[in-house]
């Protein structure tokens, strides 16, 4: 009996305890379970959700670049692309030896994946390939579980409809460097890219836009279940050039396989129509990333095509400098309109003899026949009593010599020597002798074929500092850039109009007088008809017993040592609405080589009239007040 009651009690004191234990045990996790779920709820709630919820940025659609008239230049196209997220390979050889059964992968692209994960942290996605073909897609899909870390995306890839043509203005993108990072996120996306040249690069801030953010909700293993939420960027503003598309392609087929340059402008607003560098390169091909073998067979063409001729190429101007130097006279005084020389064929000055490029000499001429018939020692004698330092201010005012700001990266200034320059650059004084070359475009002188273009345009313009232009304006979303109004509003460069109108005549005797130059390629329709003038730039030195058995014609030597051909123009004589300047380089002489391709040209452009096409008639108009006003 009382053994019982002993049991009982103990049995009674072990229950107490163990029930004790297990409230207090209850208590404790009821507590716990209140301050997790009631007291750091919120904290909590929030950390599942940034476990749960992805928040990826955007890339905006990139902005269009297009004509004067709105045609396309540079669009976007949908691309199919693969992207490899590093922190979710475990193996990154086995994944590139399962891809490359379906998409083949270089050692180079395999080198150049291995270093941007190095660069970049893991969890960015980095392009693999793009532009990927609907089977190649396809397959990826269905091998998807023996490619891990491997994701397909759709995004966009810039496409330029004219390839080489547009290339010199347009430009193209590509990857961004590390030498291009600015702290901008939007850098950071994979197989983002700036512009790296030509109007994409000088835009490229306005052509990216703003970028985009998704919230998506993420499974455990990363994969996207849903988006939860989107806040749209802002796509890239519009470039509107001032470049006339149809005309650009025209003047890129007339050069043809010649390594040349065409320039042409509008002579009263500045508005470059066509810029046109050959030969050229596909901006596509850098969009879709060159391999070693394409990039080494541009670099190591002898006729540059990576190098835009026609702002960055420089050369002597040749002949078309003689209205410069005939401009500098008058305006010194130190010959007029009738002043005349005779030419022989040459002159002597000290120990040297500087010979005209007719043998035998043109006899006697006056300026508007020196110019008509480019006779070398009219020049000669004329920029002896001028001098250097004249003859360079003059050129300065015509545009040389100096940056013209046309908006594109690269551009020249090309070289206008004075005394001063020589005894700087050279160490040496000045000598006449260099003065007398400079009198034909030849010697120390350098210019653009940009710069050449501004220059006849300012000659038959009425004496106006034009300044070329490509960008006619910026349209974005927001309204924040930039707009850009045509004007003819510029100032006068100083010139007497009885001699701009003395050259002026003399460059239609050029191209329309039976004397002239490049009267075989004149313009036969008189509305339509052309004024310019010819030049032939010597590339190398021809000894005095070449001179005395025979100078060499250019088609007996070889490329490299042919004289550059050269032209300036302008149509029509009556009414001057269009200029243009032509380089062919090593094309022998200027009336038989750069002459017809500037005729075919300013055929095209009157024919197209884009300045008129464009709503330019008010600017016409303007002009004709001022005029009025300043007559009266």
């Amino acid at each position: 009996m009382y053994r019982d009651n002993d049991r009982y009690r103990t049995f009674s004191r072990r229950a107490v305890f163990l029930f004790s234990g297990k409230f207090v045990l209850m208590s404790g996790l009821i507590g716990r379970m209140y301050y997790l779920q009631v007291i750091e709820g919120d904290r909590y709630k929030t950390l599942s959700d940034e476990n749960r919820i992805s928040l990826k940025l955007l890339a905006p659609p990139r902005g269009r670049i297009v004509d004067r008239f709105g045609r396309p230049l540079a669009v976007n196209q949908q691309n199919y692309r693969i992207l490899l997220v590093p922190e979710n390979v475990p193996d990154l050889q086995r994944t590139f030896t399962a891809l490359s059964s379906i998409v083949p992968i270089s050692e180079g692209e395999r080198k150049r994946i291995k270093r941007e994960i190095k660069r970049r942290r893991r969890f960015l996605p980095i392009v693999i390939r793009e532009n990927l073909t609907w089977p190649q897609v396809a397959r990826i899909e269905a091998n998807s579980p023996e490619l891990p870390g491997l994701v397909i995306d759709i995004g966009e890839s810039r496409f330029y409809p004219d390839g080489e043509a547009a290339a010199a203005v347009i430009g193209y993108v590509s990857g961004v460097a590390e030498k291009d990072f600015t702290g901008d996120p939007l850098l950071e996306l994979p197989g983002f890219r700036i512009g790296k040249a030509g109007m994409e690069k000088v835009h490229d801030l306005a052509l990216r836009g703003k970028g985009g953010t998704s919230q998506v909700e993420v499974n455990a293993v990363g994969r996207e279940i849903r988006e939860l939420e989107r806040a749209e960027g802002r796509s890239g503003s519009e470039a509107w050039l001032t470049i006339d598309r149809e005309l650009q392609n025209f003047v890129s087929r007339r050069l043809g396989g010649e390594s040349a340059s065409a320039v042409v402008i509008d002579v009263h607003t500045g508005e470059v129509l066509s810029l046109v560098s050959t030969p050229s390169f596909d901006p596509n091909a850098f969009n879709r990333g060159l391999s070693r073998a394409e990039w080494k067979k541009l670099i190591s063409n002898p006729r540059t095509p990576l190098n835009n001729k026609a702002i960055a190429g420089q050369y002597a101007p040749g002949s078309t400098f003689k209205m410069i130097v005939a401009l500098a006279a008058l305006e010194k005084g130190v010959v007029s309109p009738r002043t005349r020389f005779f030419c022989n064929g040459g002159i002597e000055l000290g120990n040297a003899t500087f010979h005209c490029w007719k043998k035998n000499g043109h006899g006697t001429m006056d300026m508007v026949s020196a110019i008509a018939q480019s006779c070398d020692v009219y020049f000669y004698e004329i920029a002896r009593k001028t001098g250097i330092d004249r003859i360079a201010s003059m050129a300065r005012r015509f545009g040389m010599g100096q940056v013209l700001g046309v908006g594109l990266p690269g551009e020249k200034r090309g070289l206008i020597p004075t005394r001063a320059w020589k005894r700087q650059a050279k160490g040496t004084s000045w000598q006449q002798g260099e003065t007398v070359l400079a009198g034909i475009g030849q010697g120390f002188i350098l210019t653009t074929p940009l710069q050449l273009a501004v220059m006849i345009s300012r000659l038959v313009n009425g004496g106006r500092a034009v300044v070329p232009s490509l960008t006619r304006q910026i349209i974005s979303q927001s309204e924040d850039e930039p707009q850009m109004p045509v004007t003819d509003n510029f100032e006068k460069i100083g010139i007497h109009p009885t001699h701009l109108e003395l050259v002026e005549r003399a460059m239609t005797a050029v191209t329309n007088s039976p004397i002239g130059t490049a009267f075989k390629a004149r313009i036969k329709n008189g509305q339509q008809a052309m004024g310019g003038k010819t030049g032939t730039v010597q590339v190398r030195r021809i000894s005095k017993a070449e001179r005395e058995t025979g100078v060499l014609k250019n088609k007996d030597l070889e490329w490299h040592e042919r004289d550059h051909a050269v032209f300036v123009g302008y149509a029509p004589v009556a009414t001057p609405r269009y200029a243009v300047s032509v380089v062919v380089e090593h094309g022998g002489s200027g009336s038989s080589s750069a002459a017809p391709i500037a005729r075919d040209i300013l055929l095209e452009v009157q024919r197209r009239d884009p300045s008129g096409k464009t709503g330019d008639s008010q600017a016409r108009l303007n002009r004709k007040k001022q005029s009025g006003l300043e007559e009266g």
